[in-house]
């Protein structure tokens, strides 16, 4: 099988500042079963995943049963975004408006969701504060006016959370939240917008910790079946 990646080719200084963070006592850029991976001692694999998750189906598929897989995914509270001109000179400095949390996890969570209470995997959320670097080269998106993003600095680790256990991924579901629920009741008791509060009811629900209840009308009524409690903040 053809190796998937080469682990320093386009890599970020964001990737690159995590992989030094996690690596002592660990191995760097190992190929395991036809995949590189970023760190390796043992059957231990500690996964740096700075993208979306949709990539590491059949990395996880085929290193699970063998690997226990710490996959760390890193959210930025606080970024700010330096703009540069073709010479690197910088043309402003600003904090982007966007705070991420803890559950913006599950935008990519939908990707693997046949994986989440795997024996063998445990996710790291990390909080940061980061800088991202843009260059005015005309290359990038309508959006940005052709303004590039061409890398992002690590500057702090502000919090963490980590998913293991039935239990973790439930502690996304608020206390006040009725026995059976829709989406629009847990985005109201959670402050989560409609659209995270489907991508964690998917989420769940695949992940066979929810079921539908009932249905009325458009409406699906979700009811928590694990036998989890719940827990209303995450530390």
């Amino acid at each position: 099988m053809k190796e998937e990646g080469i682990g320093n080719l386009n890599e970020s200084s964001l990737h690159k500042a995590l992989k030094e963070y996690y690596a002592p006592g660990y191995k760097v850029e190992q190929a395991v079963n036809g995949f590189v991976v970023d760190l390796k001692k043992d059957n231990k694999i500690i996964e740096i995943q700075t993208g979306n998750f949709s990539s590491l189906r059949k990395k996880l598929k085929s290193l699970l049963p063998e690997y226990k897989i710490h996959l760390v995914y890193p959210i930025p509270k606080e970024k700010r975004l330096i703009r540069l001109d073709l010479n690197g000179q910088i043309l402003s400095k600003r904090l982007s408006p966007k705070k991420g949390c803890f559950d913006d996890i599950f935008s990519e969570l939908v990707y693997i969701t046949d994986y989440l209470l795997h024996p063998n995997l445990s996710i790291e959320i990390l909080l940061t504060k980061e800088e991202e670097i843009r260059v005015e080269d005309g290359l990038g998106s309508r959006r940005r006016k052709g303004v590039s993003i061409k890398d992002h600095h690590l500057l702090e680790i502000l919090a963490r959370c980590y998913l293991k256990n039935a239990t973790d991924y439930l502690s996304f579901l608020p206390t006040n939240l009725e026995e059976t629920f829709t989406n629009k009741e847990l985005a109201k008791c959670g402050l989560y917008s409609l659209n995270k509060a489907r991508k964690i009811t998917y989420t769940l629900k695949k992940a066979g910790l929810i079921t539908v209840k009932k249905k009325v009308g458009s409406q699906y009524y979700y009811q928590n079946i694990s036998g989890e409690e719940t827990k209303s903040e995450i530390s």
